[in-house]
């Protein structure tokens, strides 16, 4: 069992473009899971089995596509830009490399792998903490895909920091590197973990508690950035939808009814009463990791809507807003000293 999992976890051959199956943990969290299957539930542990060899074989499958490098829209940076900026939008579906649109559904069909695994070892508490950080990470990955598309399209972002990000993304399409080796990925990562932790109590609205709790669990470049953008109205409107879990439009409707009334706080019961019956974004539900992903796909939408429209509000999620500091302050920092 160990040399076949230790297979998953490396290229189905020399030749081909290296892309890892399963990193070394997942292996060995499967290995356990099924260990412990095989004696408490033989045909569950069949099921899992098959499943994973359908993964093993669709990685394989995904490695003998053509590098995405090799695409002749990518060989300069301007072209490499325009290009994987089009990626995004669901009008160039037939325009994006193979290798691009199967790397997503390999994601896809590992989180679905191993939200089996959750489901045939609900019974077993030990495994529940590592397989639902896997399925963070998966959804993480997606995500980061997201907001780098979003940054790309962004008049904002120097054509320099689109270059670093293009490359981002090659490297994680292409080599099949690690997905926590893409630059600011770890970053982006410890961002939604600490959302994950710390659900909105509301109260004032004026979010302190939240950001307090949130940010202890943040990474070192995190009071940097509220520093650096503390000044600048969107940063603090899209920060408060993340905290808050509700739209701008809803977080304003909501201070309204509280001065209206000559209340001091609200409940989180009581919150989604003031907003009517059709809210803007959905119940975060922390027990779902898909909820982090929907979370962030429909504030991008308000955003977008917003920008168009030339609406009041963020234009850009906090996420994207982050993304820009992080790549700023890189590309900031001095090279380091060849002695």
């Amino acid at each position: 069992m160990r040399d076949r999992l230790k297979g998953m976890c490396l290229s189905a051959s020399e030749n081909i473009s290296p892309m890892p199956i399963l990193k070394e943990h997942e292996a060995r969290l499967l290995e356990e899971i099924e260990s412990y299957l095989a004696g408490a539930c033989p045909e569950e542990n069949k099921t899992v089995q098959e499943r994973f060899r359908c993964l093993r074989g669709l990685g394989e499958a995904i490695a003998r596509f053509p590098s995405v490098r090799a695409s002749e829209n990518l060989r300069d940076e301007d072209s490499l830009i325009k290009s994987l900026a089009g990626f995004a939008s669901p009008s160039h579906l037939f325009h994006i490399p193979t290798r691009v649109v199967a790397m997503r559904g390999f994601l896809v069909a590992k989180f679905h792998a191993f939200s089996l695994l959750s489901h045939v070892s609900r019974d077993t508490e030990r495994f529940y903490y590592p397989i639902r950080q896997t399925l963070l990470s998966i959804i993480c990955t997606l995500m980061v895909e997201d907001v780098y598309f979003a940054c790309l399209e962004d008049p904002a972002f120097s054509k320099e920091s689109k270059t670093d990000i293009a490359q981002d993304l090659l490297g994680l399409w292409d080599t099949g590197k690690e997905p926590c080796a893409v630059s600011h990925l770890p970053a982006m990562e410890a961002l939604w973990r600490a959302r994950d932790e710390a659900p909105p109590s509301f109260g004032t609205m004026e979010g302190s508690s939240e950001l307090i709790r949130f940010s202890m669990d943040m990474e070192e470049y995190w009071p940097g950035f509220l520093l650096s953008q503390s000044g600048y109205n969107e940063t603090c409107w899209a920060l408060e939808e993340f905290l808050f879990g509700l739209s701008y439009e809803e977080i304003q409707a909501v201070r309204s009814w509280l001065v209206r009334f000559g209340l001091s706080a609200v409940g989180r019961d009581e919150v989604r009463s003031y907003v009517g019956n059709r809210h803007a974004y959905g119940t975060f539900k922390s027990a779902d990791p898909r909820a982090i992903y929907d979370f962030y796909i429909e504030r991008q939408d308000a955003a977008l809507f917003r920008r168009r429209l030339f609406l009041p509000g963020p234009k850009r999620t906090l996420e994207e807003l982050y993304l820009k500091y992080l790549v700023a302050l890189d590309r900031s920092a001095p090279s380091p000293t060849v002695s």
